[in-house]
């Protein structure tokens, strides 16, 4: 099993973080004590722009979150097929290659969902397995990846491909002032990527999939996720997330990898989740890296914020293309995300 094409899209919309923090300031100054303290936060984020859906004045006029979601239904058919065109021409296939399609997003929802809306855009298969998945959050990117994995391993002869779109943005609660929600405000942009999986007889060249794993922490909902409501998605963020992950992921990582014969010092390239300043930091902690180790993911969440479960499909794709790893080097992709659980994928590379 190979990972055999990556590819982003994102919307024509662009705005420095300055921009985006006076927008907000203007727009919450009366219910703010202290309004100096958006920007604060969107300088701490340590991003120098971010991606959005529409173009800054459109958000106010949205007055329900049914118009949001029409707005996601519009944005994500766009982005979805961009970034799929482009993980296909990467990996030298057509659309009509593809055998099966998963589709993870967590920030809007369509019935018929994403993938059907896409198999009419782009003359997919009409014989295409649609696996359409919700609520996984930022886990979903690595999660997706692990699930084509698994669909592969069962089709040798078949093409995946994953595809994860989040627009962020048009989840923003602008009524809320919230700490959680003035923090996503800081953090969140919209985008979206694709990865095209290959059976093992399809010869493919890319990153070999070795294994992958799931971790589920019980009893902690509470760190991560959304609270739904007529008024749509509002951010659940806990400030005991950094902590968890100090607390489980290197034990959790090293398992893993002993399972393989290997520990961390085996691994070459890292390519870990970009949720933003002190969730790097933890993961850095918890795994004995440095700031350089997790270069490519910091360089991910500067150019364009946190784009949830898209946001370590970034960072593989700037891997893939541009910081490409010696053969026979080993990767770790690896996301956490609502539940709370982690996904692991050992990747080597040829």
């Amino acid at each position: 099993m190979k990972i055999a094409g990556v590819g982003s899209a994102f919307p024509k919309h662009y705005f420095p973080q300055p921009v985006l923090s006076a927008a907000l300031k203007k727009y919450w100054s009366h219910r703010l004590t202290n309004p100096q303290v958006v920007d604060r936060m969107h300088a701490h984020a340590e991003i120098d722009g971010r991606f959005l859906s529409l173009p800054l004045d459109a958000y106010y006029e949205l007055k329900s979150w049914g118009e949001a979601n029409d707005a996601w239904i519009r944005c994500a058919q766009e982005l979805g097929e961009q970034a799929l065109c482009r993980a296909l021409a990467g990996a030298g296939l057509a659309p009509g290659d593809i055998d099966a399609l998963f589709v993870v997003s967590v920030t809007g929802i369509a019935s018929p969902s994403l993938d059907a809306r896409l198999v009419n855009r782009m003359a997919l298969s009409p014989r295409l397995k649609r696996i359409p998945i919700f609520g996984l959050g930022c886990v979903a990117g690595a999660a997706g990846i692990a699930r084509a994995a698994d669909y592969v391993r069962g089709f040798p002869g078949h093409i995946a491909a994953l595809l994860a779109v989040e627009l962020c943005s048009l989840t923003l609660q602008l009524e809320d002032v919230s700490m959680a929600n003035l923090i996503s405000s800081a953090l969140f942009g919209d985008g979206a990527a694709a990865v095209i999986v290959a059976g093992a007889e399809r010869r493919l060249p890319g990153a070999e999939i070795l294994d992958t794993r799931s971790i589920f922490y019980p009893q902690t909902e509470h760190i991560m996720g959304w609270d739904i409501s007529e008024k749509g998605f509002q951010i659940v963020l806990s400030p005991q997330l950094p902590q968890l992950i100090v607390d489980h992921l290197g034990h959790d990582v090293d398992e893993f990898l002993a399972d393989h014969h290997l520990a961390r010092k085996d691994i070459g390239r890292w390519i870990l989740h970009t949720g933003g300043p002190k969730i790097l930091e933890a993961t850095a902690t918890a795994l004995g890296l440095t700031r350089k180790d997790l270069d490519a993911s910091w360089e991910c969440l500067r150019k364009v914020g946190n784009l949830s479960s898209a946001s370590v499909l970034l960072v593989l794709e700037d891997v893939f293309k541009r910081r490409r790893p010696d053969a026979g080097t080993y990767s770790l992709l690896a996301a956490m995300g609502p539940g709370f659980c982690s996904e692991l994928v050992l990747l080597r590379w040829n």
